[in-house]
């Protein structure tokens, strides 16, 4: 195809797949996409794991690494803060509010032992050591979520070569973006998964494409709810560059989560993917669910922390209701919950991630000719 993002990237169909799984990650890039590692959770020694794998499995197709440095959490600009540190500035009230959720689910909250140097979450300093590690690798694309990148990180791939693309929710985020230095804009409407904004992706993409123009030329990818392949050529028709999509790979037998979450992901309907800060302080788009419900609605609830002080209270708790869940607690099963899109109302079935990008193509190459014969003589 005729895209700067194919140019850029080095690949055939410009749809660029969003995962925590190395599976989803190697096997969209096999499929002519391109995919992208999700490592905000990785030390440079598991990412190192992690991209060893794809070298091994990805037909020597290109491929992507993702990180999350936030610009504005309550840590910013604090030095040395861990785990353990971080952990006793959580609230007493926070702790006992989601030990009550899980022990009325029956769910076992187990202490944990936590080493003295653990990072804290979504750590700055980690995160630029995690890509340092990258680097060892052939990665050809880093991008950064949650606000503009930090120099440190714009400066590793100019002086590689490889593109840095930037996550924004609002055309002022874009302008930022563009002044800071990054090579492509992931425009990421609220219908997105995960931290988002508030503006759709049909009003974001041109209002973000308007207010560039001129500046510097820069590829937009649109991002936030794009299930199919015809959602695809309606954001190119905008003047997207190509697509970034995150929740359909979620639905994929090789994807990471457990199959009681990918059964309520075929259940659920658009209306079911909510945006919450009971997750890691921000707002997020994740499905709704009695862990949700309890944050955002119980007259009891202490609200949620900012970040990252909330992911303290939420993240192990979380993967406890998981285990319980896969054990035939139903209670916990209620609990269950991670991000996801609204997206989520189009997925009827699992389908493998190679089966997806096939689709996306097909629906794509319909959709153009169904335009096309619109403006046929």
């Amino acid at each position: 195809m005729k895209s700067p993002i194919c140019d850029m990237l080095g690949i055939e169909f410009p749809l660029l797949a969003f995962s925590h799984c190395r599976d989803v990650v190697a096997a969209v890039s096999r499929a002519g996409g391109f995919g992208v590692l999700g490592a905000t959770a990785h030390s440079p020694d598991s990412v190192r794991e992690e991209l060893k794998w794809i070298d091994d499995h990805v037909d020597g197709k290109p491929y992507g690494l993702d990180v999350l440095i936030p610009e504005n959490m309550a840590t910013a600009g604090e030095p040395g803060v861990t785990y353990r540190t971080l952990k006793a500035r959580v609230p007493p009230g926070h702790d006992a509010f989601a030990r009550a959720l899980l022990a009325r689910a029956g769910v076992a909250l187990a202490e944990r032992v936590i080493d003295d140097a653990q990072p804290q979450p979504f750590d700055p300093t980690r995160a630029l050591e995690v890509l340092d590690a990258a680097f060892e690798h052939p990665i050809r694309l880093i991008a950064n979520a949650l606000g503009v990148p930090p120099p440190e990180m714009i400066q590793m791939g100019r002086s590689r070569g490889v593109p840095v693309a930037a996550l924004v929710g609002a055309k002022e985020h874009a302008i930022r973006q563009i002044a800071a230095g990054v090579d492509i804009l992931v425009v990421q409407g609220t219908e997105a998964g995960g931290h988002c904004g508030e503006v759709s992706t049909l009003v974001l993409v041109p209002e973000v494409l308007v207010a560039i123009k001129g500046l510097r030329d820069v590829p937009v990818l649109a991002a936030g709810g794009i299930m199919t392949g015809r959602q695809m050529a309606a954001c190119m028709a905008l003047g997207a560059a190509g697509a970034w999509t995150g929740s359909v790979w979620l639905a994929t037998t090789e994807s990471e989560v457990s199959e009681i979450f990918r059964s309520k992901m075929i259940a659920a309907t658009s209306r079911d993917a909510v945006r919450s800060r009971s997750r890691t302080g921000k707002p997020a788009r994740q499905l709704r669910s009695a862990w949700t419900d309890a944050w955002e609605r119980d007259p009891a609830s202490p609200g949620a922390l900012p970040m990252p002080l909330q992911s303290l209270v939420s993240e192990y708790a979380l993967r406890c209701v998981d285990r319980a869940a896969a054990a035939g607690n139903e209670q916990a099963r209620e609990m269950v919950t991670y991000f996801v899109g609204q997206g989520v109302g189009l997925i009827d079935a699992v389908r493998s991630a190679g089966q997806v990008v096939q689709s996306f193509k097909e629906e794509f190459l319909e959709a153009v000719e169904h335009l096309d014969g619109l403006v046929a003589e």
